[in-house]
């Protein structure tokens, strides 16, 4: 059966947090976690019936519960733009943002509707979009960032000269190019905010492995049937291996919430893909401090190409 783990969190009355991703699976358990605290919960849903579903889900555990859904697409600049803006014009402080949404190994290549390649385009550059553009109120709310990297990041690299995989396509590589990349922003987002001083804290934290929906059907991005690492991952989760849903959030609960958290740290499970959440040794892909800076830069000039450049977005 599978092993529970669980962590105190601190009372986050008068907390705004904000979590991507949590119309489902470990999003789901963060913001319903956070809100349990005490902390007001923004949800940016793609979809508006899960992200009714997932707040009536909280509701019923957590009577009262401050949550609210907001529309976002991190496959669409556009929508993340409109999304940042929407919260910088309410001119309310960000204290919590869990960058935790993420999409892992289409049937074939896909890109966004900026034309990034699909996994490097979500679950990096849509984020990195999404935190420069909620900047201001990060800052006013001298926040913590967490961003949710994953096991793939242990080995490899960013595809520095190809990173939408124009030339070549790996599904894997690409995959864990994009996750390298989110270890690499976290480092930076930190270092560049001590450098000026903006108060804000960027740690990193991955989930292990655990059966979620990342994996699952999702005909929307062209896998009909549940790809079958999928029921590999539920065995090895119901075996006590692997984690849970709930287990697997605590790394970012952890990195996100601990008193003791000071950024530029890392956070999973202790057995790397199950176990207690606790602090751990950056893996080799995230060592370079001059990766970390050249990845912020490579983002830059990738956005730049676009009509929501760093500019316009933070």
């Amino acid at each position: 059966m599978p092993r529970r783990y669980d962590i105190p969190l601190p009372d986050l009355t008068g907390t705004r947090a904000v979590v991507t991703g949590a119309s489902d699976g470990i999003g789901a358990v963060l913001a319903r976690r956070l809100a349990q605290a005490g902390a007001e919960v923004i949800l940016p849903v793609r979809s508006e019936a899960k992200g009714a579903a997932v707040i009536d889900a909280i509701r019923r555990q957590v009577p009262g519960a401050a949550v609210t859904p907001r529309p976002l697409d991190l496959a669409s600049l556009d929508s993340v733009s409109r999304f940042a803006a929407g919260l910088v014009s309410e001119g309310r402080p960000i204290h919590l943002l869990i960058n935790n949404a993420g999409v892992m190994r289409p049937p074939q290549r896909q890109e966004t509707s900026d034309g990034f390649e699909l996994q490097f385009g979500v679950n990096h550059l849509g984020h990195f979009a999404l935190t420069l553009g909620l900047l201001p109120l990060l800052r006013e709310g001298r926040a913590r960032v967490t961003s949710q990297t994953s096991v793939a990041a242990r080995r490899g690299s960013v595809a520095w000269d190809d990173p939408d995989s124009e030339r070549s396509y790996d599904v894997m590589k690409a995959y864990a190019s994009s996750k390298i990349a989110v270890g690499l922003f976290a480092r930076e987002l930190d270092a560049r905010s001590r450098a000026a001083g903006w108060g804000i804290s960027s740690n990193l934290a991955h989930p292990g492995i655990s059966p979620t929906n990342l994996l699952a059907a999702q005909p929307g991005m062209g896998r009909r049937r549940p790809s079958p690492a999928r029921r590999v991952i539920g065995l090895l989760s119901w075996l006590g291996v692997a984690g849970t849903p709930e287990s697997a959030a605590l790394p970012a609960l952890l990195a996100a919430t601990d008193p003791r958290a000071a950024g530029d740290e890392f956070y999973g499970p202790a057995r790397t893909v199950g176990g207690p959440p606790t602090r751990q040794e950056l893996w080799g892909p995230l060592w370079s401090r001059d990766d970390a800076r050249r990845v912020w830069e490579l983002s830059e000039r990738m956005l730049s190409s676009t009509a929501y450049a760093p500019s316009a977005l933070g």
